[in-house]
């Protein structure tokens, strides 16, 4: 794992740390709709939520393969998804699926499901690559499996 992850036992962390867990799967699940639903249910504040929704994940229930969702905006240019995808198989990353919506303004935003279990320099270390690829403005770890 990267110098930037730590396993930690939940008893000694705050429960809110759980509690944006909680309203994350009340958001997925589609059991609410927004935002402000799902953390007024669970007891925390919407700030509390934005602030640590990209860094709190749980493990997965199964144990084969890892999985990384993504987030990528890219420059609508020929080229660029295509070295963001080389730069992925370089790593040893398989890529599972791929979702690109309409560029607006120039840009486009691409959500890509990979397998990490070939990648040997760490999740944080394929971000960081990412973020050089020429055309990248930005790179998001949504999820980890």
């Amino acid at each position: 794992m990267s110098d930037n992850y730590l396993i930690i036992h939940k008893s000694v962390l705050p429960d809110y740390f759980e509690k944006v867990l909680e309203a994350r799967r009340l958001l997925e699940s589609g059991r609410v709709r927004e935002v402000s639903e799902a953390v007024r249910r669970v007891g925390i504040s919407r700030s509390t939520y934005y602030k640590y929704r990209d860094f709190v994940f749980e493990p997965a229930e199964t144990t084969g393969g890892r999985k990384a969702v993504l987030e990528l905006m890219l420059d609508h240019q020929p080229g660029v998804l295509s070295a963001v995808l080389s730069r992925l198989f370089g790593a040893g990353a398989n890529i599972l699926t791929i979702t690109q919506s309409l560029p607006v303004l120039g840009k486009a935003s691409v959500t890509l499901t990979i397998d990490v279990s070939g990648v040997s320099r760490g999740i944080s270390a394929l971000v960081s690559a990412l973020e050089k690829v020429a055309g990248v403005d930005s790179v998001r770890l949504l999820a980890v499996e």
